[in-house]
């Protein structure tokens, strides 16, 4: 399988690439990017490692490389200031996607790409997406809670004194301010969560203000966050190399799913080769429901604003 990251360069495209090499899954691994120098460096820097890693095509380069591949992962965009919301992003952010886009389809697509949008804001970008490339929506989704959901599990594993890979609970809805925790299937060690000796609402309620702001932490601390996001990026490309329809709280078109139309956000999503294979309708409690419909209704409205914007370019 071959990947090809646009955005390459950057801090997010060369942590996902770095963590795809460590990964060992992904056979070739190219690094686009509008600064060839830097991508040449990640690419050189990424060889120098294959020798302990796994046998893997390590390439650069421009979208000479969109035609053979089968992911397309768009990481390209401007940053997040630390004050400002992901959805602050979107003036600033549109019209460089929407050039990459055009690019993309102007390079040529095969007709069983997937093409996987991590750029912020990411579920704006994503509908975005399919709304403009001409693939089945099922072929383009986005990164979404992914990255919050794993966020979320290594604060709670954190404070509670438990192996995080033993945590399991789960972020859904917007990849921002609206995103909704789902304590209702939360468990460590498959035991619930909030039977825990440790466990109590106020602890709940701090956590989860913690993962909602983690990103504007990390880029206060460092500038940026590379690692994890790549760990995540990188979780949702093996599920699709693999075909492992793994259930991921990844980032696409809602067509009904809990109510949920014309917009993109996360629900628990099954991943494969072909990409979104199914949306997995799990019960929740009335206030995350609630949550997760409130999510979709505050993008819908940027959403729209959006789509005059680019329709009025």
């Amino acid at each position: 399988m071959k990947v090809s990251i646009i955005g390459g360069g950057g801090l997010v495209g060369s942590s996902t690439a770095f963590a795809l090499q460590c990964g060992g899954v992904v056979r070739q691994i190219a690094l686009l990017d509008v600064n060839q120098e830097l991508a040449e460096g990640q690419a050189l820097d990424l060889l120098h490692g294959t020798p302990s890693t796994a046998d893997q095509v390590i390439q650069f380069g421009g979208y000479e490389h969109v035609p053979d591949s089968d992911v397309i992962c768009i990481t390209a965009g401007l940053r997040r200031k630390p004050d400002e919301s992901r959805l602050d992003l979107i003036n600033r952010n549109t019209d460089l996607f929407v050039s990459i886009l055009d690019s993309v389809v102007q390079a040529g697509v095969k007709s069983s790409a997937i093409v996987f949008v991590v750029s912020n804001p990411v579920d704006i970008l994503t509908y975005l997406a399919a709304d403009r490339l001409g693939l089945p929506e099922n072929q383009v989704f986005g990164l979404g809670t992914q990255l919050d959901t794993i966020r979320f599990r290594s604060l709670l594993a954190k404070e509670l004194e438990v192996p995080a890979t033993q945590l399991s609970a789960l972020i859904l809805g917007e990849h921002g301010d609206s995103m909704v925790p789902v304590w209702s299937s939360a468990t460590v060690a498959g035991l619930p969560l909030d039977k825990h000796p440790q466990w109590t609402s106020a602890l709940a309620s701090q956590l989860f203000t913690r993962t909602r702001g983690s990103g504007a932490e990390v880029i206060k601390k460092k500038g940026g966050a590379g690692f994890a996001v790549g760990i995540a990026i990188r979780d949702v490309i093996h599920s699709i190399a693999l075909d492992q329809d793994r259930i991921l709280p990844v980032s696409s078109v809602q067509r009904g799913c809990y109510g949920i139309r014309d917009v993109a956000l996360s629900v628990p999503t099954v991943v494969g080769r072909a990409g979104v294979v199914d949306r997995l309708e799990f019960d929740l409690w009335p206030k995350e429901l609630q949550g997760l419909r409130n999510s979709g209704n505050v993008l819908r409205q940027t959403l729209e604003t959006v789509l005059r914007r680019v329709a009025d370019a």
